[in-house]
């Protein structure tokens, strides 16, 4: 644990040295990083504890839409695989997973592309673009959706058809081979005005995706996590707003969507780590993943 410490600490010291506004890994070296996964692993943590302490590493990073990619040599969005720099909502969440279920660099790294792709294969049309219909799904030996055991008067479902084919159209794709048929599917959600009923039942690590109210063809509009800051329960998220990646203690964020957001939100689905992996000094190696 004091190495881990000691590595935070000098990069807290670059952090506040340099800029006020970077994050705290957005300082750290591959080998920092490396080292760090390491040492957390040897510790008697489990993957929403590391989750909780790696997430709130990224406080202060830069929002961009198009932070991560499929790579520099990708025919069609050639941005990072990894990004320690800048994130988005969904990136966020991914670059975290990956960090708390993995024990080094290498491992980071792999775990990432399984959590971001379909089996692992890098590429624009394997890519889990859809929350609840690709990212969700692919990713059930890891996280499952627990909004259905949350008590029926607090939850609703909605039925939309997901069109691959239609998403890949604006991608302006040569060869429109392999992509996925139209699928009609049909998800819970808690009502965006019950929210404070059910905030208790959030546990550390849950990740809480926004649904849009009014959309007939895509469910997620954002994806945020459940966290603790030491003192009270927040909600972590990498937001256009402020285009930075902040903290909002939790019945003030809902205060805040259902006064604001009410005509774009109908409330959240809740993902949460599997319990077999959520034990202590638990890791996953990539080439272990079984789908």
């Amino acid at each position: 644990m004091k190495k881990i410490k000691l590595v935070i600490l000098l990069n807290l010291i670059v952090l506040f040295s340099f800029a006020q506004d970077r994050s705290v890994i957005s300082s750290m070296s591959m080998n920092d990083i490396d080292s760090m996964l390491t040492e957390t692993t040897k510790q008697k943590l489990s993957v929403t504890e590391k989750m909780n302490m790696f997430s709130e590493m990224f406080l202060g990073m830069e929002y961009n839409l198009k932070c991560t990619g499929d790579g520099k040599d990708s025919q069609y969005e050639p941005w990072p695989l990894v990004n320690l720099q800048q994130t988005n909502c969904m990136a966020y969440c991914e670059h975290v997973l990956a960090l708390s279920i993995s024990d080094s660099w290498d491992n980071f790294f792999n775990n990432l592309q399984q959590i971001r792709y379909k089996d692992g294969i890098i590429g624009i049309k394997s890519r889990n673009h859809y929350t609840m219909a690709d990212w969700m799904p692919e990713n059930e030996w890891l996280l499952k959706d627990v909004t259905k055991e949350f008590e029926k008067r607090y939850r609703r479902n909605t039925t939309r058809t997901i069109s691959h084919k239609e998403f890949f159209a604006t991608k302006n794709l040569i060869n429109g081979d392999y992509i996925e048929k139209d699928e009609t599917l049909t998800i819970d959600y808690l009502k965006l005005f019950e929210l404070n009923n059910v905030k208790n039942e959030f546990d550390i690590g849950d990740i809480l995706v926004l649904i849009y109210k009014g959309k007939k063809n895509i469910f997620a509009a954002h994806m945020v996590m459940v966290m603790h800051n030491g003192k009270e329960k927040v909600i972590r998220e990498a937001t256009t707003k402020g285009m930075t990646t902040i903290d909002t203690e939790i019945s003030a964020w809902i205060k805040n969507k259902q006064e604001n957001s009410k005509d774009r939100y109908l409330g959240v689905s809740v993902l949460r780590v599997k319990d077999y992996v959520n034990t202590n000094r638990s890791i996953i190696l990539p080439w272990e993943i079984i789908r």
